[in-house]
This record gives structure tokens, sequence and C-alpha cells, in this order.
């Protein structure tokens, strides 16, 4: 039996779903919640955004190709249609002929190149707008819990009067930092969706870089949640 190796992007969005009615249940009222609702939609733009970046665009290559074969012939009639000299031509202006020809086949070249990457380029633009969604939803994320202080369940030590909020027990904030770490994973899947059919070292840097970022994020995170545990471990 061959398994998929592929991510699937409907598995994806439906796990994000599921996360999202997760948090919903335990914090109703929190900003965590509608943070995760933004999180499906952003995993539900990335299935289509996804597909078409991965599908093959006929018309725009059959137009891209009609502009090159248009060139090209435009090309050629120019050249047929140069007489020759009456008489002979010296040095000099065989050199300036050459490197007329020469400059005008570069030039036509870079205008193939530029045309034949075309469709590259609009994927690759869409995917790194996209990859930057993302990118700035793990920023936000880590905002979320950045205020998340395990220590400060002890209440040891004054507080001020801008100190955040201590209103979550031991394992509520186990379970906050715990769904935190859970989006910054599923961002990382997202990101990966962009680029799983998607061959551009571009977008694959892009993609690697937001991977990269939501799994030290989530470093940070797992450090407070082994130290709530290590906390109530010695409070038994």
């Amino acid at each position: 039996m061959v398994m998929n190796r592929n991510l699937d992007a409907d598995t994806v969005v439906e796990k994000v779903e599921i996360l999202h009615q997760r948090i919903h249940e335990r914090f109703p009222e929190r900003n965590l919640t509608r943070l995760s609702a933004d999180l499906c939609v952003l995993a539900q733009e990335a299935r289509q955004t996804a597909a078409w970046i991965a599908r093959p665009h006929t018309a725009l290559r059959v137009a891209i190709w009609g502009v090159i074969v248009v060139l090209v012939a435009l090309i050629v009639a120019a050249f047929v249609g140069v007489s020759a000299p009456a008489g002979p031509i010296d040095y000099a202006e065989l050199v300036q002929v050459i490197e007329a020809a020469i400059n005008d086949i570069i030039l036509l070249g870079a205008t193939i190149l530029f045309l034949l990457t075309a469709e590259s380029r609009f994927k690759r633009h869409r995917a790194l707008q996209a990859l930057h969604q993302l990118r700035s939803m793990a920023h936000v994320i880590d905002m979320y819990q950045l205020t998340k202080d395990p220590v400060r369940m002890l209440g040891s030590g004054p507080t001020t009067a801008s100190s955040p909020r201590v209103d979550l027990d031991a394992f509520q904030l186990t379970r906050y930092l715990d769904y935190c770490s859970e989006m910054l994973s599923f961002i990382g899947k997202i990101a990966a969706l962009y680029v799983q059919d998607f061959d551009d070292g571009v977008a694959l840097a892009a993609a690697s870089e937001v991977q990269s970022l939501t799994t030290a994020l989530s470093q940070k995170i797992w450090q407070k949640i082994m130290i709530i545990n290590a906390m109530v471990m010695e409070g038994q």
C-alpha cells in the first residue's frame, strides 16, 4: 500500500477548524478564539491559492507563446528584408552589422526569457503575499502568549497597575499555551501547502523561513509549559 506523501489541503483546513472549535469551547471570550477563526480563513484561502499555483495556466501560456512567435517572425523578417550591399563592404561596416545582429539576438533572448518566466513570477508573487500573511499571523500569536508568565501564577512579587492579569490556573494556562503552539504548527503546514507543488527557489526559501519562525516561537512556548508542569509536580 502506497501512502500519500503530500499534505492534503482539505485535511489541513479540517484540522484547523477543529482546533478553532476546541479553543472556542475552552476560551469562548478570549481573543485567541477570534485569532483561531482568522487562521481558519487563512487555511481556506491557502487551499484555493495553492491549487491555483499548482495548476498550469493554459491561456497564459498560449498567449506567451503567441507573442514569442510574433517577435521571432518580426526579427526573421527584418533580417530577410535586409538587402545585400551593392559593392564590397569594409571591415568596420561588417563589425557594425555583426554587433547590431548580436544585440538584437541578445535582446530577443532576454525578452523570450522574461515571457517564459511570467507564469512562474505571477505564481511567486501570490505565494509570497500569502506567506507574508502567515508570518504576520505567527508574530500575532507570539504577542498573545508573551504576557502568559508561569511564574506569576505563584503570586510572588508585587504587581503594578500595568501588570497583566493572572486569571488562568495552571491547567488553563497550559491549554492556552498549547493552543498557541498548535496554531503555530498549523501555520507551518499551511506555508508548506503553497510550495508543495511549486518548485520555485524564492517561494521555497520564504516558506522555509516561516516554518523556522514558527518552530522557534513554539519552542519558547513549550519552555513555559515545562515550567508549569514542574511547578505542578512540586506542588503535589
